[in-house]
């Protein structure tokens, strides 16, 4: 089985850094997957993707060198399964609240009798090599994402659930789990409240022995998470990026056509 990248990242002490889709588009992905991002995620739980375009997204990720992973749209064991069969090297999973939780979630990623994952790689079996089912537990990466107030009450529990391999925050929802309404949802948070508890989770995964992971809108910020000691950063994500430089190139023509055409004096319009 080829290895994970991502994993031998973190064994040579280096950080990574994870790219996001959320456009249902092969060709998306293939761009993506080649501006040096080390993973790349395919958002099947807000994205605008079903599993068989996220097939075909994989494939076209494949000529590159980042490593797959896919965030489930829940903890379904159905959907969890057939991602790593499609060739993902490790889920995402939201919402996962409490120590049983994910203990269901590692069940899901690992073979018997580590877990109850049914054996069916159908594109990892070409994709990551023949001998998959032989090392796929050791190289598949599972992620419990921390996200809500039930959550952090039960950080220490889910953090030491064997064969969970790290935490993942999702800022907006945790905010919102925290604090209700009473901030703006969104990434990249500054209040101390929610910045304590960012670095409370971060401290307790690697109190646990496990990675720490964080959405983050921008690369400031991601870097940032890099300096408090996160593993993995996510920076933005396609539909960002994509409308980020759409926006930034418009304004720019504005810019420079009104910096160059001058208005008509008063006597070029009389008569209209």
């Amino acid at each position: 089985m080829l290895p994970n990248a991502i994993r031998e990242k973190w064994n040579a002490g280096k950080p990574v850094i994870n790219g996001w889709l959320s456009i249902a588009c092969p060709f998306t992905a293939e761009i993506m997957a080649e501006q040096g991002y080390d993973s790349i995620t395919i958002d099947l739980q807000h994205g605008l993707v079903g599993y068989e375009v996220a097939t075909t997204m994989l494939q076209a990720m494949r000529a590159s060198a980042v490593t797959p992973l896919v965030r489930v749209p829940w903890l379904d064991p159905a959907a969890i399964m057939k991602s790593l069969d499609a060739g993902a090297y490790g889920v995402i999973c939201p919402m996962i609240n409490t120590r049983e939780e994910a203990e269901r979630l590692v069940s899901c990623v690992r073979y018997p009798p580590n877990g109850v994952r049914s054996f069916g790689p159908t594109r990892a079996n070409f994709s990551a090599g023949s001998d998959y089912g032989q090392h796929a537990d050791r190289e598949v990466l599972c992620f419990a994402m921390i996200e809500t107030a039930e959550a952090v009450a039960n950080l220490e529990a889910i953090t030491s659930t064997p064969g969970l391999d790290g935490v993942y925050i999702g800022p907006a929802d945790l905010t919102l789990g925290l604090t209700g309404r009473r901030y703006p949802t969104g990434f990249d948070r500054e209040e101390p409240e929610v910045v304590e508890v960012i670095q409370t989770i971060l401290q307790e995964a690697h109190r646990a022995g496990i990675r720490a992971c964080l959405h983050n809108g921008t690369p400031a910020y991601a870097a940032k998470a890099i300096g408090w000691g996160f593993d993995l950063v996510t920076i933005s994500n396609d539909v960002r990026l994509l409308a980020g430089a759409a926006q930034a190139s418009v304004a720019m023509a504005r810019k420079l056509i009104d910096e160059q055409v001058s208005p008509l004096p008063a006597s070029a319009t009389e008569g209209y």
